[in-house]
């Protein structure tokens, strides 16, 4: 049986690279089987977080509001994809995380770096990992950090050079450590209510 994942993006540059990596993961998810869905922070435009979602009085938030958390209850897993700004994340993708919460929790989640330097968004990864901790999802152990990204990924999201190869060795780890994770909470969710 499939999962529903969702890949979450945050680039709101002209010139996105970031979203080759996107593209990527979810071809590679889905050629595993898995019923994946790409989530832009730039296409669904939130504004700056002024109200959560849970503080808008029931069937009053915003209709893109009310789309994305649906989603969100819907997914039992998130990918998230991030760059590295100035050795923190990307403002756009942080801004959509925090319109929620409770849609969040109990779900696994896994994080999904880069740069177009060498340290591949490790310092982005490092500081989402709490974030998301916090937000009450499980976040997976494995990782991938990708850079330079425009070495890494073709314009076509295929991989290229020995950084494509080794992006390439490594999904299937993180893919199946993702997947584990997924089957426990969902197992988990069936046998006992969360405690809210």
């Amino acid at each position: 049986m499939s999962n529903r994942i969702l890949v979450l993006y945050g680039s709101y540059r002209s010139d996105r690279m970031g979203v080759r990596l996107a593209n990527f993961v979810i071809d590679r998810l889905r050629q595993r089987g898995e019923e994946v869905e790409f989530i832009d922070a730039k296409a669904i435009g939130l504004p700056m977080l002024d109200r959560m979602y849970k503080e808008y009085p029931k069937g009053t938030a915003p209709e893109a509001l009310e789309k994305l958390a649906g989603q969100i209850r819907g997914a039992d897993g998130f990918v998230f994809v991030t760059g590295e700004y100035n050795w923190g994340i990307q403002p756009g993708l942080k801004n959509l995380t925090d319109h929620f919460l409770e849609e969040w929790f109990w779900r696994p989640a896994a994080i999904v770096s880069y740069s177009a330097g060498r340290l591949s968004g490790a310092r982005a990864s490092t500081a989402w990992h709490g974030t998301l901790s916090e937000m009450g999802m499980v976040v997976v152990s494995s990782t991938i950090g990708v850079g330079p990204i425009a070495q890494t990924l073709s314009a076509e999201s295929e991989p290229i050079g020995e950084g494509g190869k080794a992006l390439e060795r490594s999904f299937p780890r993180f893919a199946d450590d993702l997947s584990w994770w997924i089957e426990a909470a969902k197992a988990q969710r069936t046998r006992k209510a969360p405690p809210y």
